[in-house]
């Protein structure tokens, strides 16, 4: 039988840019401060391993690069992370030691091929501490595609929880209708929307999500300032005028039927804690179920391409 009832929590915070041990410290700290709150489900925000580099250019212009900013990346590259790793077996311990679901942003290594391309994944941790599935962005954003590689569809992860189904995509790939609605056929009930938007029009997106599934949402952002990135670096030219918050956060959960359940939090580090129905879930589609009365598949289908996309397959050898 369902669990009706459960307590989530989205951290709003940023580490050390780069640091992977401040990015470790805050998750563990974090983490056990919102299991103290009760929270069941904790959620972290895109890349929050080892942060988001925003403002920065990595030494690069239409048709060049710089030494500067390979050595950024180089440092960008040695604070990821692989799935699984040491660090994901860290998370689970954790993840065990207080019952509760981890769901952490982080950058990843694949060390499957040359090791040199990075993603902008997310992990899912269960209670038991088990990995239980990533997800890979499907399309970095802008500039962001000269950090991430382009995840697949064998990542559209959604994970079967005690108190339903959890899933999600990360920042603007939920600007894409198709992605979105190849999350809601798996019948999401939480929908984990990590994002690097603080705008206002990213609260219309969540709001609209929780309307569209029929979910609930939550996101979480980062709050960060000039004092989280290592002066050192050497594209810190690039935000030495901007303003000091530089990610003004927006972290918030919405219910099923577009209604906030925790208001977005701005410019200040924070955890929002919130106790969710799922109830609301059932009765939210009584009137709209988009993979269900409302999809029409006699005129719509959507084709989803769920294999790993692989550059090298091997066979077996034939004969001797």
């Amino acid at each position: 039988m369902q669990k009706r009832y459960v307590t989530v929590a989205a951290v709003q915070s940023a580490p050390l840019l780069f640091d992977k041990r401040s990015a470790m410290d805050k998750i563990d700290s974090m983490t056990r401060e919102a299991a103290a709150q009760g929270a069941e489900l904790i959620v972290f925000p895109e890349v929050f391993v080892p942060g988001y580099p925003r403002g920065l250019s990595f030494g690069t212009r239409v048709g060049s690069r710089n030494a500067g900013g390979r050595q950024d990346w180089e440092r960008y590259w040695a604070g990821a992370i692989e799935i699984p790793g040491a660090e994901t077996e860290l998370w689970g311990e954790l993840a065990k030691e207080l019952g509760i679901y981890l769901v952490i942003g982080v950058v990843e290594r694949d060390q499957a091929y040359s090791g040199g391309t990075l993603y902008n994944s997310v992990v899912y941790i269960g209670p038991d501490g088990r990995l239980l599935g990533k997800h890979r962005k499907l399309v970095p954003t802008g500039s962001e595609r000269l950090l991430w590689g382009q995840g697949d569809g064998s990542t559209l992860t959604v994970v079967d929880t005690p108190f339903g189904r959890i899933g999600g995509l990360i920042c603007w790939e939920n600007y894409m209708p198709l992605a979105r609605m190849a999350m809601y056929a798996q019948g999401i009930d939480i929908y984990i929307a990590p994002t690097a938007d603080a705008r206002d029009t990213w609260q219309s997106t969540l709001r609209h999500i929780a309307c569209e599934g029929r979910c609930f949402v939550i996101s979480c952002n980062q709050f960060a300032t000039k004092e989280t990135y290592p002066a050192d670096l050497a594209g810190y030219a690039d935000i030495r005028e901007d303003e000091d918050v530089l990610c003004r956060g927006g972290s918030a959960i919405v219910g099923p039927l577009g209604d906030y359940i925790a208001e977005p939090l701005y410019h200040k580090e924070g955890i929002l804690v919130a106790t969710l129905d799922l109830s609301e879930v059932v009765r939210s589609r009584f009137d709209f179920d988009v993979t269900g009365h409302y999809s029409r598949p006699d005129l719509f289908q959507l084709i989803v391409n769920d294999k790993s996309q692989q550059i090298i397959t091997t066979t077996a050898k034939i004969g001797n």
